[in-house]
């Protein structure tokens, strides 16, 4: 079954009175979405107890629960401490993760810096194959996890880049971040074929199950010459990508993808409006 939800909690969730996660899967639940992500963007400070609590409310409540991992990680790195680091903040998180019930998880795979970028996709395939044996190794194999498409041309996390980073292991899918990928492509996402394409790149590439599994991030992103700029909101009228699009093209395709709104406060209602979109269909 195709999965609509928010990242995090909205603006209209705290203006409503609620604040923290105790609350947040009754509040998608009501919403008539199935699906919400938690964010340790900043690191993974929640307690087993704590984890174990969120976890049973979203089950309760019919909701799936993704994790996303902290932001800090980097396989392209030189500084080998930091990316012992990365290889740990993805292990923590999976393990924070499955005791809230989550079957997958998201993750930025790296950044450029220095190097040549044809040095920084070999390092961070490198660094990708050696994170699937301890993803073996710490029994987390059973788990979605799903590198990243980024938004900033500084970035390692093209289309075609992650396709390839998940041929390393079979619990490596895509997470495609439609407005990053706009970004970066600055604003060529303008038809519903321009999402089939990518939609066959990744088939042609992956195969079907990890197409039709795949994690999909979507919100309009204002950009600039370098990539990704802010997130926005579905009311905004200039920037992309238009989330029509996207529904009609999921429709024509056959496939039920787990999307996660990230717009700019209002991710709950422009997740609502993608569903609804979606079932009018």
């Amino acid at each position: 079954m195709i999965k609509f939800g928010p990242s995090g909690n909205s603006e209209l969730y705290h203006a409503s009175g609620f604040s923290g996660s105790s609350n947040s899967a009754v509040w998608v639940k009501n919403l008539g979405l199935n699906a919400f992500e938690y964010s340790f963007g900043r690191g993974v400070n929640l307690s087993p107890q704590k984890a174990r609590e969120i976890g049973e409310s979203f089950s309760d409540a019919g909701v799936e629960i993704s994790v996303h991992c902290p932001y800090f990680i980097n396989f392209a790195g030189v500084d080998e401490q930091k990316v012992l680091n990365s290889y740990g903040y993805v292990l923590s998180s999976l393990e924070a993760g499955k005791l809230m019930g989550a079957r997958r998880a998201v993750f930025h795979p790296a950044a450029q810096g220095k190097l040549s970028r044809e040095e920084a996709v070999k390092l961070t395939n490198e660094r990708l194959c050696v994170l699937a044996d301890k993803i073996r190794s710490e029994g987390f194999s059973d788990m979605i996890i799903c590198p990243e498409t980024m938004g900033k041309s500084a970035q390692i996390g093209t289309v075609s880049e992650i396709v390839d980073f998940c041929k390393i292991a079979p619990f490596y899918y895509p997470c495609v971040d439609f407005g990053h990928v706009n970004s970066l492509w600055q604003g060529s996402l303008k038809t519903v074929q321009d999402y089939l394409d990518i939609f066959n790149a990744i088939e042609q590439g992956l195969g079907y199950e990890k197409l039709n599994e795949m994690h999909v991030h979507f919100s309009k992103i204002m950009y600039s010459a370098k990539g990704e700029v802010k997130h926005l909101t579905f009311e905004d009228t200039e920037y992309g990508p238009n989330p029509d699009d996207f529904i009609i093209a999921i429709k024509q395709k056959g496939i039920a993808p787990y999307v996660i709104s990230e717009s700019a406060g209002t991710q709950d209602i422009d997740a609502k409006y993608m569903m609804e979109k979606y079932n009018s269909i």
